[in-house]
């Protein structure tokens, strides 16, 4: 028997449940056979079972449909033991049951498997609680047993005040109300979404849920609609994680909500829009920038948040080696030439150019950016937005600027020929230009300019500077783990196993680790996190970077029309570190993971 094999079987984390259940699932046991099912003991059986087991040996009125009563019962007897000490449902599996319901029937919800919600129980459920569950989830459950302590306590962790309660039973009543009225007419869910949306439950849910994503550091928040309900998604560290399932029929008023406090056009569903909203939260000025789509299960909402108090950083604060710090300074320093900044979307290039602004910025040098959008005002900086409706263009503004005397350009990004061109024509009239490119790697920067139809001779003469970035999670310092790498990984990210093994390795990131791991150690991520960081194992973000400094050989290169893998030898060979060795030695001083740097550096076969 699986039970016999599993006894009281401890589970903390959700793979292991998962993993647990799985097993269960592909025995012969009684709740084995209850898992294929899908869904849990009917009433029935659970009150044949509860007389069962009231019935003495010597009766002789034994309960009805006995054999269902004893599968039932040894099902039940079945369900694995779990702990919850270090196991935390996420709001979104949370807040498919009131705390009215988790306290009336002391049942927490814990995870999904497959197609079902896995319920955490401490005893055999009441005689109408199977009910009540099956109105309030809609979806199939199964059960996992627990103590009465851990019961209460998750339910304290996960249901806290009986403010919020109350919010989530308001909510739940609006959700009703606007089905019944659904039902009449489809249609006038968004005729009345705008008054609906003044109403307390949904300017609760949506201040709730602007708070809830900026104290947990969520850069973006999304709002995704489904055909019977719509999620709610934070994006934190990189990472999308559902938070929410709410009924369908609120979506119109949240939707609406957003739009009023966005200053959008709340009648207007067929085309997208973008709005901005600006609120202080915990004291901090946080700008949200929001972006609707229609879509055929209703519209889309995407709100990014941009915490100006986390962004506007020296640097010195975005993780840069001592080396490369002296270099790019260097570099900014130069009263001409362009640096440009390469990645993909998301991976920091504007906190990075910021910075630079922000190192050089005084009152006796005239800054002009151009971007799209504007993401943070800079103050002593004039800052302008492109507009291509009226013909504001990256290249047009840039044309304009020349003519306001300006010492530094920032150009947002280099999308086209024309704007490449007006770019390295500002910087070789004697001005200093900043700007971002997308390509893989430092050295694919060269051959995309002239890829574009920029001259090599320009391009070569123009250039001071390629900065390639990766953003990677940090470890969480709660709860990073030590242990011995193998000599495989090792060898995949690049270290020299005999100097990592004897302690003798040490890279450009020790001066800001604030603990580096032992000789011969380095630090993963602990399965199953904790609570200082959403149970993720990771807390915020740091940037690996791979600076190309141009020199003489790479000139002559460009000149060559070299191709971007002679251009990335030859910057090797003069001492350039690529993406994965930054990273490495991120990993050597304790910042990161060899997983994380891994898994953003996949490209990187340097």
């Amino acid at each position: 028997m699986l039970r016999e094999q599993l006894p009281e079987r401890v589970v903390v984390n959700p793979d292991e449940l998962e993993s647990l259940l799985d097993a269960h699932a592909e025995s012969s046991s009684a709740y084995g056979q209850l898992l294929k099912r899908g869904e849990p003991p009917s009433r029935q059986d659970v009150e044949r079972a509860r007389l069962l087991v009231t019935t003495t040996a010597g009766s002789k009125s034994p309960p009805p449909n006995l054999e269902v009563a004893k599968q039932t019962l040894h099902a039940i007897r079945d369900v694995p033991k779990v702990d919850l000490t270090h196991f935390d449902s996420t709001p979104a599996i949370a807040a498919l049951l009131t705390s009215a319901v988790v306290e009336r029937y002391r049942v927490v919800p814990v995870m999904r498997w497959r197609d079902a919600v896995v319920l955490a129980v401490s005893d055999l459920l009441d005689d109408d609680a199977l009910t009540v569950l099956r109105f309030a989830l809609q979806r199939h459950f199964v059960f996992v047993r627990a103590s009465g302590v851990q019961i209460d306590e998750a339910i304290n962790r996960l249901y806290r005040t009986a403010q919020e309660a109350e919010e989530l039973r308001a909510l739940t009543e609006l959700a009703l109300e606007q089905e019944r009225h659904a039902e009449q007419d489809d249609e006038r869910l968004w005729r009345d979404a705008e008054h609906v949306a003044k109403r307390a439950p949904i300017v609760n849910l949506v201040d709730t849920l602007l708070h809830e994503a900026a104290s947990m550091r969520a850069s973006d928040v999304h709002i995704r609609p489904g055909k019977h309900e719509f999620e709610v998604l934070y994006r934190i560290d990189g990472s999308l994680i559902p938070m929410r399932s709410l009924r369908a029929a609120l979506l119109p008023a949240v939707v609406s909500r957003i739009k009023i406090l966005s200053n959008l056009d709340i009648t207007e569903r067929r085309l997208p829009q973008d709005g901005r909203i600006r609120r202080k939260i915990a004291g901090k000025d946080v700008d949200m920038r929001v972006a609707t789509v229609p879509t055929a299960t209703g519209e889309r909402i995407t709100t990014r948040l941009l915490d100006r108090s986390s962004v506007l950083l020296g640097l010195a604060d975005i993780g840069m080696a001592e080396d490369t710090l002296e270099s790019i300074r260097g570099i900014i320093r130069r009263p001409y030439g362009i640096l440009l900044v390469t990645g993909p979307t998301g991976s920091g290039k504007t906190t990075t150019l910021y910075a630079c602004l922000s190192e050089i910025n005084a009152p006796d040098v005239n800054i002009l950016t151009v971007e799209d959008p504007v993401e943070y005002q800079l103050e002593g900086i004039s800052q302008i937005q492109v507009n291509p409706k009226i013909e504001l263009t990256f290249a047009s503004a840039i044309r304009s600027f020349l003519r306001h005397d300006p010492d530094v350009i920032m150009v947002g990004e280099i999308r086209d020929q024309e704007t490449a061109g007006m770019a390295i024509t500002a910087s070789l009239t004697g001005h200093l230009v900043f700007s971002t490119i997308h390509t893989n790697d430092s050295a694919g920067a060269i051959t995309r300019l002239i890829d574009m139809g920029i001259e090599p001779f320009l391009v070569s003469s123009s250039l001071s500077g390629l900065l390639a970035q990766r953003l990677v999670r940090r470890l969480c310092p709660a709860c990073r783990e030590l242990y011995s790498p193998t000599d495989e990984e090792l060898e995949r990210i690049g270290l020299p196993i005999a100097t990592f093994r004897d302690g003798s390795l040490r890279g450009p990131h020790y001066k800001t680790s604030a603990a580096a791991p032992p000789a011969g150690m380095v630090f993963r991520a602990r399965q199953g996190g904790c609570v200082a960081c959403n149970r993720a194992g990771y807390r915020g973000r740091s940037a690996i970077y791979e600076l190309l400094a141009i020199d003489d050989e790479i000139r002559s290169l460009t000149l060559r029309k070299a191709d971007a893998a002679t251009i990335k030898r030859a910057s090797l060979a003069a001492g350039m570190r690529t993406l994965r060795g930054d990273g490495a030695f991120k990993v050597l001083a304790g910042i990161t993971s060899i997983e994380e740097v891994m898994l953003v550096t996949a490209e990187d076969k340097g």
